[in-house]
């Protein structure tokens, strides 16, 4: 069984993954630290030269490859569950992990990131605000376990799912 860490961009995906996969001796994989390096590129890179929909089915090939393996923590890209067929996928092979935090979180954990290609826009609150709200029913329903991390540090994120586990 493998463990899928997902939803929007700043809600601490990466970090809790990795103090999840450390804490329970899984292997740790964040998709787009692994798209990168398998691309060559930055994820800004590859939408500005290729597009989101080239971006989307290197998401999907990975995630073909990651739910044949066991043992991992898996950190998703932002918009990985928001494609239904790789949350099926997902699904069918981890524990899927929801995370979330405010809108104001948010931009305040990712306002210093100019990597994030869907926030590279005049207005990011109500940018952000029409995504997270377009892709919450789909993040909701596929959501093993969800946990606000909002007003949480990482490690009381680690033990509320490790509770939930």
């Amino acid at each position: 069984m493998n463990i899928a860490v997902y939803g929007f961009m700043g809600v601490g995906k990466t970090t809790v993954g990795m103090l999840l996969a450390d804490k329970l001796g899984y292997e740790f994989v964040d998709m787009d630290m692994q798209i990168e390096k398998n691309e060559g590129a930055s994820i800004k890179e590859i939408f500005q030269k290729h597009g989101e929909p080239k971006f989307r089915k290197l998401e999907s090939k990975l995630v073909e490859k990651l739910s044949q393996r066991d043992r991992l923590v898996i950190s998703c890209g932002g918009g990985v569950v928001a494609n239904t067929i790789n949350a099926e996928v997902l699904k069918s092979t981890s524990k899927m992990v929801y995370l979330t935090a405010t809108i104001d979180e948010i931009l305040r954990r990712s306002s210093s990131d100019n990597s994030r290609p869907l926030l590279n826009v005049k207005n990011q609150k109500e940018q952000a605000s029409k995504l997270y709200e377009a892709r919450r029913p789909v993040y909701s329903r596929y959501a093993d376990i969800t946990i606000d991390t909002t007003s949480k540090t990482p490690d009381e994120v680690i033990d509320a799912i490790l509770e939930e586990l």
